[in-house]
């Protein structure tokens, strides 16, 4: 079964960016427990210095980077995945 290319890659970017919205929604709602969730993805890094737990002005461009570049590992994915399937 192969990959519709641009499907695969309008999915991944509708995913990642679904997944970005609602993340950003519950850092506002509960910042200290995403803090605790940060840390332990970075590997216990001390976030204190720089977390703020408020939402910034930076999230339409965050958003807008995560679809594009979700997009574009989608886009890629599928085209290896057919030549793989030949």
């Amino acid at each position: 079964m192969k990959h519709d290319v641009m499907a695969t890659a309008n999915a991944m970017a509708i995913t990642v960016g679904f997944i970005y919205v609602a993340c950003a929604l519950l850092v506002a709602v509960s910042p200290a427990f995403f803090k605790t969730i940060a840390a332990s993805w970075f590997h216990g890094m001390d976030l204190n210095s720089i977390w703020t737990g408020e939402p910034r002005g930076n999230f339409i461009l965050g958003l807008v980077t995560a679809m594009g570049g979700s997009w574009l590992v989608g886009y890629v994915f599928a085209q290896a995945y057919n030549k793989f399937v030949k």
